[in-house]
């Protein structure tokens, strides 16, 4: 792959017109086709295989037109002091807000408050239900400006008006911290390199990779459903590792100008060496994220494909664009050790012999590897304890911001008619194989009734030929409590004995009976995942680093740092340490998907730092090297870049936080301390105290192994070799 990658690089550098027209035309017809595209919102949401979603489908053929999982709105109207709702001023006021919302080309039905006996027992709160054709990913601007309308005009009477339900669903800002995040990026790239070009091309690339991704995301968001979150998490992993790659390259790039290569050699060595240990640093982070298949939940999978093809973009332009922009760059890169005039007269840096901060830092772990090792894990372990403690839900209109109308929404139905009513399950009863349907209905509202926390059951609800019925359930707690979810269990665990009884079947469903399936199946899927994801890197590893001890290793300290991270993901969002410094009003359950997606991206970013250590210290090793010396070499070497690129990504991470979206803002925190932990415990602490401690049995192959596996040759041994021939047949003319 060496030799390959090498000739590649210097075709790069030499036809870099070629190569930037390409680019640019990429980024082009991606942009045009974005510019072109709809806008798009969420993605739509299934799980398959759960109870929640049968019911559904089971609806959309036994009520055909009712949209079972239509958007819903609930428009909340509260009397001022003193006063009700009932009142004839502030009842007409109600009416007329109905009548305005009926109007709607998408509405299907709205439900009027004092005929469906949706008014509290104290007469102060009431509301107005809203059900819409279309879920709430699909519903057009018009009507939720129509919506927004309605409760406006109410509020000028004196009400206080709030709209709840998923039919405001909007697309997620970001804010400013992404673009601060970039600028920090920026700010290290200069630092490491000493000069501002050297330090711009990794920018520049990575934002025309992230471009021509999120650009394709956005032209086929339509065609392929991808949602706004698609594009979101696409540009948050595109930036990182499209920067890092980059950095990588031209960081090697240097150190084989500093050498004394010409420029087209250094490009061409530093493809071949530093290129090959991104290729496979990239193909384990999309084997993680293209893994999130094995879940089988299509939003997931989308989005792990969509930012895996990002990542694959990102290592194609640091394998040629990198190159041919080197070749524009000239002599305004310069080799290691040197730094441009503005940024230090372009003089040689003071204390060049002097070892570097990596070089010292390896040479005191060799010396004192089991006080390193163990000072670091049990550093990890106590980040870690609070995942113990883990809960997982998916967010309702509860964990909104106070400042949003949904939250508000949420907290007037609490008040006027108890917690349980803002997730209220829909119990679905097939009598289709029953003798007397009725009596069977009759029977699941007799059970439901007497059943613990249960405070309401509807009427039942029947379709036009009288086998299935829809019954509604409001719990006594709130949708995300574990009271609630235990009442779910026990209405399914009922419908078994009501089968034997009657043949009919017995479903729930709703909102928050799909947030329980949605979270029990992603706990289903982790070890799966864990096994499919882990399992294909290990052997990936192995093919790189030749060894069974170093991919194993590499393994378990990715499981020391997720679980840290883990942690303090609980801390923060769930038990709400310093949940003010990062903009958490609301503390509760952990996202559902929060775990196994930090799970996958964390494991290919994990792997990212230990190709580009490791190799480096590999390839010192099978040049001749003790251990000891390899793993100092290997520091001295790649500390530095790996300590940047580390910066650089926790900077573009910690830049979502800021992000409305809960899920995008709980994802970047994790992941930012998730690469803090895995940079600078494991990979810069227990990584050399491990190898320090194992000494020449790290590199440990079984030679029936051996003969086995493809030698990949990341560390550009077949280079160094066709290089000493050359120079073997150059001594050989001149002796001529």
């Amino acid at each position: 792959m060496a030799t390959f990658l090498y000739r590649l690089g210097r075709l790069a550098f030499r036809r870099r017109h070629f190569v930037a027209l390409i680019w640019v035309a990429l980024l082009t017809l991606a942009g045009v086709g974005a510019a072109s595209a709809p806008v798009a919102g969420s993605s739509s949401f299934s799980v398959p295989g759960t109870e929640a979603q049968r019911a559904f489908d089971l609806l959309e053929q036994r009520f055909p037109g009712m949209s079972a999982d239509g958007a819903t709105a609930r428009v909340v109207f509260k009397a001022p002091g003193g006063e009700k709702v009932t009142a004839k001023d502030n009842k007409a006021v109600v009416e007329k807000t109905v009548r305005e919302l009926r109007a709607g080309s998408e509405v299907v039905s709205v439900a009027d408050p004092f005929a469906a006996h949706a008014v509290s027992k104290d007469g102060s709160v009431a509301y107005a239900q809203v059900k819409y054709k279309v879920s709430g990913m699909e519903l057009k601007d018009a009507s939720k400006d129509a919506l927004k309308e309605a409760a406006q005009s109410a509020r000028g009477s004196g009400l206080t008006v709030e709209v709840g339900g998923d039919a405001l669903s909007a697309v997620p800002e970001t804010g400013s911290t992404e673009i601060i995040g970039i600028a920090v990026a920026a700010v290290v790239l200069v630092i490491t390199f000493g000069s501002l070009m050297a330090a711009g091309l990794p920018l520049l690339t990575a934002l025309i990779g992230v471009g021509i991704g999120v650009s394709t995301i956005t032209t086929l968001a339509n065609a392929l459903d991808l949602g706004s979150t698609t594009s979101t998490l696409a540009t948050m992993i595109g930036l990182a590792v499209g920067i890092d790659y980059a950095l990588f390259i031209v960081s090697r790039y240097r150190t084989e100008l500093a050498e004394g290569r010409e420029r087209e050699e250094a490009v061409g060595r530093a493809v071949g060496t530093a290129g090959s240990a991104v290729v496979f640093a990239g193909l384990t982070v999309v084997i993680a994220l293209v893994g999130l298949a094995v879940v089988n939940i299509p939003m997931l999978t989308k989005m792990g494909v969509a930012a895996a093809g990002t990542v694959a973009i990102a290592v194609l332009i640091a394998l040629t664009m990198i190159p041919a922009l080197l070749g524009y760059a000239g002599r305004r890169v310069k080799p290691a050790g040197e730094k441009s005039r503005l940024l230090g007269g372009g003089r040689a840096t003071a204390g060049k012999d002097r070892p570097n901060m990596g070089t010292r830092w390896a040479s005191f772990v060799v010396r004192r590897p089991l006080a390193v090792l163990l000072l670091g894990v049990v550093g990890l372990g106590a980040a870690a304890v609070p995942a113990a403690r883990l809960q997982l839900g998916l967010p309702d209109d509860g964990s909104q911001p106070t400042s949003t109308t949904q939250r508000r929404a949420y907290d007037l139905l609490s008040e006027g008619f108890g917690p349980g009513f803002n997730g209220p399950l829909m119990v679905v009863v097939d009598a289709k194989a029953s003798d007397d349907p009725k009596a069977a209905v009759t029977t699941v509202t007799s059970d439901i009734k007497g059943m613990k926390d249960v405070v309401t059951v509807t009427p039942a609800t029947y379709n036009k030929s009288g086998d299935t019925a829809m019954i509604t359930v409001i719990p006594g707690s709130k949708p995300s409590s574990g009271t609630t979810e235990d009442l779910v269990h026990g209405i399914r665990d009922a419908g078994v004995g009501i089968k034997a009884d009657t043949d009919a079947k017995l479903l729930v469903t709703g909102t928050t009976a799909m947030n329980i399936d949605v979270s029990q199946k992603l706990n289903d899927a982790l070890v799966p995942y864990l096994a499919l994801v882990v399992g294909l890197a290990f052997l990936l590893l192995i093919v790189v680093f030749r060894s069974i001890l170093v991919p194993l290793k590499a393994a378990l300290g990715f499981l020391l740092s997720v679980t840290a991270a883990l942690g303090a993901v609980v801390a923060v969002f769930q038990w709400g340490w310093l949940s003010g410094l990062m903009g958490v009003e609301e503390t509760g359950p952990i996202m559902s998907m929060m775990p196994i997606f930090m799970i996958g991206v964390v494991f290919g970013l994990a792997m990212d730092y230990e190709v580009f250590l490791v190799t480096r210290m590999r390839e010192a090793y099978v040049h001749g090297e003790t251990p000891g010396q390899a793993i100092v070499t290997g520091f001295k070497h790649g500390a530095r870049v790996v300590t940047a690129a580390a910066v650089i990504m926790i900077a573009v991470f910690s830049g979502f936080i800021g992000s409305s979206e809960s899920m995008i803002k709980m994802i970047g925190f994790g992941l930012a301390v998730a690469v803090f932990f895995d940079a600078f415990v494991v990979r810069m602490a227990l990584v050399p105290a491990i190898l320090a401690l194992l000494g020449r049995r790290a590199w440990w192959l079984p030679k029936w192994l051996g003969r086995v596996l493809p030698n990949v040759d990341v560390e550009g041994e077949s280079l160094r070799t066709a290089a000493d021939a050359d120079r073997g047949s150059d001594r050989e003319l001149v002796r001529a």
